[in-house]
Formats: C-alpha cells, sequence, structure tokens
C-alpha cells in the first residue's frame, strides 16, 4: 500500500488528496496520513508531499465545481480535526462527493459519511467550550489568550471573538500547534503561523497579571459556596484538561 502524507494545513491537505487521486493506483491501495505519523508499518511505501497552491486550488476549484460550496466548507472544518484518519476520511468523502454530488454529506449509510459526521461533531463541541471558556489577559492595550486544543479550532473561534471584541486589539495563540488569531482594532482578523521567537515572546504574557484578571480571581472566589461544590460536575463543564489557562485556576 502507497500512504501519502503531509503537514496537518489545508493546503499541503489538499495537494496530499490531488496527489492520491492523480497516482492512478486505485482507492483500495492508497491511504493519507498528516504528519507526524505514528507507527510506521515496513510493508508500506510512504510518501510525503509538500503543500502546491496551484494543486491545492484545482482540487478546491473541482470540489466546489462538481460537488458544491457547501461540502468544501465542511471538509475544510473536519480539517481541523485532530482524529488520526480524517485525512483520509476527506480523501474518501470526495471520491463519494465526486461521483454522487451535493447530496453526498447527507447518505449516512456510507460508513465514510458517518465517520466524517462524528469527525466534524467532535470539532465544533471543541470549539464551542473555548468559546465560552477561553480567558484573556490584558498587556498593556492587547488582550492575550493561551490554550491548548487537541483540533486546529483557532480559524473556528477568529470571526467569533472577532464579533464580540470589534474594538480591541487581542491575540487568541494556540500553544499546541502554533498558530493565533490576531485582531486589531475595528479591523479584520487574521491567522499568522508563529516562527520561534513569536512564540516565545507571548509564552511570558500570562505571567503578567492587570487588575481586571485580579478582580475576576476575586469574583471567583467570592461566588463560590464551598458547602456546595461539585467537582464531579465542574469538571464535566470544565475539564481539567482545559484548565491550564484560566485565569481563575492560576495561583
Amino acid at each position: 500500500m502507497r500512504i501519502f502524507t503531509c503537514e496537518p494545513e489545508w493546503e499541503a491537505m489538499l495537494t496530499c488528496i490531488f496527489e492520491a487521486f492523480e497516482s492512478g493506483l486505485g482507492h483500495k491501495n492508497i491511504k493519507l496520513l498528516l504528519e507526524p505519523v505514528g507507527q510506521v508499518s515496513f510493508l508500506d511505501e510512504y510518501v510525503h508531499v509538500d503543500a502546491d497552491p496551484s494543486k491545492a486550488d484545482r482540487l478546491s476549484e473541482a470540489i466546489v465545481r462538481r460537488i458544491s460550496y457547501e461540502v468544501y466548507t465542511e471538509m475544510a472544518y473536519t480539517a481541523m480535526a485532530f482524529e488520526e484518519d480524517v485525512l483520509d476520511n476527506i480523501y474518501h468523502v470526495l471520491i463519494l462527493g465526486f461521483h454522487y454530488g451535493p447530496e453526498v454529506l447527507r447518505m449516512v449509510k456510507f460508513a465514510d459519511i458517518m465517520r466524517n459526521r462524528e469527525i466534524r461533531a467532535r470539532v465544533v463541541r471543541e470549539a464551542e467550550r473555548f468559546r465560552e471558556i477561553l480567558r484573556f489577559h490584558r498587556v498593556g492595550n492587547v488582550y492575550i489568550a493561551h490554550f491548548e486544543p487537541r483540533s486546529r479550532v483557532v480559524g473556528y473561534l477568529g470571526p467569533i471573538f472577532s464579533d464580540r471584541m470589534p474594538s480591541e486589539f487581542f491575540v487568541i495563540v494556540d500553544d499546541i500547534h502554533r498558530e493565533a488569531v490576531i485582531h486589531g482594532k475595528n479591523e479584520h482578523f487574521y491567522i499568522q503561523k508563529l516562527t520561534d521567537v513569536e512564540f516565545e515572546n507571548l509564552l511570558h504574557t500570562e505571567e503578567e497579571n492587570d487588575k481586571y484578571t485580579d478582580l475576576w480571581k476575586v469574583f471567583f472566589d467570592s461566588v463560590a459556596i464551598k458547602e456546595r461544590a461539585n467537582e464531579k460536575c465542574q469538571r464535566n463543564h470544565f475539564p481539567l484538561w482545559a484548565r491550564k489557562h484560566a485565569v481563575e485556576f492560576m495561583r
């Protein structure tokens, strides 16, 4: 079996799918994986694929023209997921899409479509969770939030907080994937891949407490009723893995 691999970025993923389609090896003889690849099999052939804007654009145009724009956007959301089989799943959904057309995402008789729904639902649930619990620190006139998501959901959060805080300069930093949403005052946001130097500089922003951070900690402690504390319920709404950058738990 030939296994095509690429970086977990949308343009690289589209290029990888394009190369898989063009290989002519037959869909049953191909598998697609995101890097870094976990367990390597010596019986398979691994082919690394670099991002190619022209090939990615050709595939994007083909998806929109021959399937639908809805399918294209849904696959882009799916691509945010951390699941190991996400790229292979997108590939097989597109195979079905080119055959059946724009109704493909509603064809739940196919296992690949059901798996795609499951992956997309997990991405949305994780993004919505951080929509509720993301915490900002104020450094000068800039609001900076750090978080560590399993999926690459920083692009999902960009428009949400841009609507919430249109007149503020803020930065949302994904510490796992080293990406950031950067929003200027009364401007459109953009997503930037962080260099090592930029990331290291941003890591120290949580060390600076502003008065609003201190007030939030005081408020959190004051409204708590120790006699009615329910740690299990709290963990369900605010899991331990998501608390690292929440100011009320930083002591």
